[in-house]
């Protein structure tokens, strides 16, 4: 019992390491945007800049960071446990990585040469003249990026796999400085370019900074050009299927965009914008959850030990519900508060924060059923099971599209477009737990129930706290300044934090009761 509390105290104490990262990096990225903003302001070149980059950025999450790594981290893992010699997963990593360059150098080079045609077709809403040939050159150069991130993935797979998280953590931290500092230094000298010059030299700052890291578990830089090892066959069997489900929400996404372009003025900003909050949570809590347990499973399954596949799936399940469900309250209650905050200047007015506020409250609803999607998709992944994700992923993209279809023709209009994906995701994460409940025959029901009720009755407490703080200023709400809303917001932001955290200390609730009395023992 002593054991494995102290497991759970390990994962606690990583997650909450790479949460607090992850909570950094996802407010430098808003930092970024407002440095963008603020330096080639809010019109025409800055739409250019981060309309161009988002191109190799969102790349990087079907050719990186998410379909290589939940195709090569449980692998990696089960190699890791069978071979203590680690011939066997140095010689998988060489292969991986020489994989990466012969798809992706190509690849890169062609997108370089063909970048006008390419620029067309993706970002057809540029019509100026000066628009496409800005967005043409800088594209030449983002690209490269996706070979610097699909190295510094590697890296992070690597790393993680051997259950250490602070170095991969603070990566993206570091990216976002560099890039951030780039723009504010350069830009008088290079103009847009210097968002280039961030970028490139952020993804190789990556890359630097886990090397020693790296290279102290023995792994090196070598490449391994012979494919035909069964291993590494295995791998890019896994890793198509990944791509396959990763594309299925791309493309809901795209079809999301595209259905609200149909709708009112300011329909698909209120979409976006909804989404850049709604992701805050989604990033800090269900991905560092996510990051930390996935290796720990694909160990657990390589070593058939399915009692520690019960105890990472119910901890997963209660963290979930520990973090999303209160962050989803707040949202729920203070989201409109947040937006006008945050967007509502210049030509953004009262009406676009109402109807973004409206989407994110949608939005808001599911949390908790994205995070727990996510994370047993993790599952079946950790037991190289890719068919099961993929029919599920199919279904709930289909499913979410149908709805959309529906919905937006309602009343709720855009925030149809929300209530789609937050009923879909629900369903697809219940379809996934009751495959995982048919694969580990059954779980530590209690643990889940006892945490889900502490978590309700806490969120229950907190809504009403701040339900009223917010009615009590409600009234002079529209009569302050900027800085006494922020002030306001700040302190209602507070007492809620405090009040569920007050309520989990005295409910016991076991994952802050972990950090806790590691606190008292430093």
């Amino acid at each position: 019992m002593k054991k494995e509390e102290e497991s759970l105290q390990s994962s606690t104490k990583s997650t909450m390491v790479v949460s607090s990262m992850t909570m950094i990096s996802r407010l430098l990225g808003f930092v970024r945007v407002a440095v963008i903003s603020a330096i080639f302001g809010a019109g025409q070149v800055a739409d250019v800049i981060n309309l161009t980059f988002n191109i190799p950025n969102n790349l990087r999450k079907l050719l990186a960071e998410g379909a290589l790594s939940s195709a090569f981290i449980p692998v990696l893992s089960e190699s890791i446990v069978k071979d203590e010699t680690g011939n066997e997963s140095r010689k998988i990593v060489r292969s991986i990585m020489a994989f990466q360059l012969i798809i992706l150098i190509p690849l890169c080079i062609l997108a370089i040469l063909f970048a006008k045609p390419l620029i067309n077709i993706f970002l057809a809403e540029f019509t100026e003249v000066w628009q496409v040939n800005l967005s043409v050159n800088l594209f030449r150069w983002f690209i490269n990026y996706l070979i610097l991130i699909s190295i510094s993935a590697v890296l992070m797979g690597v790393i993680n796999s051997h259950h250490r998280f602070f170095i991969p953590s603070i990566t993206p931290v570091l990216f976002s400085v560099f890039v951030i500092s780039s723009i504010l230094i350069f830009s008088p000298l290079i103009g847009p370019y210097a968002m280039v010059l961030g970028v490139l030299l952020g993804g190789v700052a990556q890359i630097l900074f886990q090397t020693p890291s790296y290279l102290r578990l023995g792994y090196d830089y070598r490449l391994n050009f012979h494919f035909s090892d069964p291993v590494f066959k295995r791998i890019l069997k896994q890793w198509l299927p990944v791509v396959a489900s990763s594309s299925v929400f791309t493309i809901t996404q795209v079809v999301a965009y595209r259905f609200s372009s149909g709708l009112e003025e300011g329909s698909t900003s209120a979409l976006s914008n909804a989404i850049v909050f709604w992701q805050l949570p989604m990033g800090i809590f269900s991905a560092s959850i996510t990051t930390v347990l996935f290796p720990k499973m694909s160990r657990q399954s390589a070593l058939d030990d399915f009692d520690g596949l019960r105890e990472s799936i119910q901890y997963g399940v209660r963290f979930l519900l520990v973090f999303l469900i209160p962050s989803a309250v707040f949202l729920i209650l203070f989201g409109e508060h947040t937006i006008e905050l945050a967007l509502q200047r210049g030509e953004f007015t009262a009406e676009n924060t109402n109807m973004t506020a409206h989407v994110l409250i949608t939005y808001s609803l599911g949390l908790f059923s994205v995070g727990l999607f996510n994370f047993l998709q993790r599952f079946f992944y950790s037991f190289k099971n890719y068919r099961i994700p993929f029919y599920v992923s199919l279904f709930t993209g289909c499913f979410d599209i149908i709805l959309s279809l529906i919905l937006k023709e309602t009343s709720l209009r855009v925030s149809g477009l929300a209530a789609a994906n937050t009923i879909a995701f629900s369903t697809g994460a219940l379809l996934f737990f009751i495959l995982m409940l048919k694969k580990l025959k059954k779980v530590e029901w209690a643990k889940i129930i006892i945490t889900l009720g502490k978590v309700l009755l806490s969120s229950s407490i907190g809504f009403v706290v701040l339900y009223f703080f917010k009615e009590l200023s409600y009234q002079s709400w529209s009569a302050f300044s900027f800085w006494f809303k922020l002030l306001i917001y700040t302190g209602g932001t507070l007492i809620y934090c405090l009040t569920v955290l007050f309520l989990y200390k005295v409910f016991k609730i076991e994952m802050l009761d972990f950090l806790l009395k590691r606190g008292k023992r430093k």
